[in-house]
């Protein structure tokens, strides 16, 4: 039974790493699907922090200029402009000058920027206006959005409930499994000890034997 289980855990194995390759090799001739998630709301004081804004396009293959504008928006709902994309990065004067990183893609379907060592000082609303124009053969439409993002910074780390519960269950699950493994592993070496102690008695039953009666079986009985 143990060699059983141990063939077929082996062939398992096998149709797994045969069903990953042509999963590798689908997703990579595949090309990366755009999601626009959205952004993360919560940062630690001193920490670094990446706001989020992505603007899918439902056409890739068509052409267009994009230009970012960042804003920070103040008490009395007047936003200032912190940071602009227009064909290249450009950080402007102000309280976040030299805090701040270009983090948007290469087709500029993700336009985030993040913020290093971040502040109390930089909680608060912040705004991405994000504009495109396309570029057809008889005509240039175009498109904008307009995202926000509310930022808080807490002094301390931020206790995430679902990475708490799964860190959990990780560690249940591999006492589990660690536990049915030392089972089997016990079950397999009673089985193979029980096995071995037939051969043997099987071999000292056959060596009691008198020599004589090997050499000579007893004759058939004749009627």
């Amino acid at each position: 039974m143990c060699y059983g289980l141990v063939n077929i855990c082996q062939n398992i194995f096998e149709e797994w790493m045969d069903l990953w390759t042509k999963i590798q090799g689908k997703v990579q001739v595949s090309r990366p699907v755009c999601v626009e998630a959205p952004s993360e709301t919560e940062a630690v004081r001193g920490s670094h922090m990446k706001l989020t804004c992505i603007s899918c396009m439902k056409r890739e293959e068509v052409k267009a200029e994009t230009r970012v504008d960042w804003y920070y928006v103040l008490s009395n709902n007047e936003p200032i402009q912190i940071f602009q994309y227009d064909r290249q990065p450009q950080e402007l004067d102000g309280p976040w000058k030299g805090r701040l990183l270009w983090n948007g893609s290469k087709d500029l379907q993700d336009v985030s920027i993040s913020i290093i060592n971040v502040t109390h000082n930089d909680s608060g609303i912040y705004r991405c206006d994000v504009f495109r124009q396309f570029n057809y053969d008889f005509y240039t439409p175009s498109f904008s959005v307009r995202k926000e993002i509310r930022l808080v910074v807490h002094e301390g780390g931020v206790e995430d409930a679902t990475a708490f519960y799964s860190e959990i269950m990780m560690y249940v699950l591999l006492v589990f499994l660690t536990f049915w493994l030392l089972v089997e592993m016990i079950y397999c070496y009673r089985k193979i000890s029980k096995s071995d102690e037939q051969v043997q008695d099987n071999a000292t039953d056959y060596l009691a034997i008198p020599s004589e009666n090997k050499e000579n079986p007893g004759a058939p009985v004749m009627e």
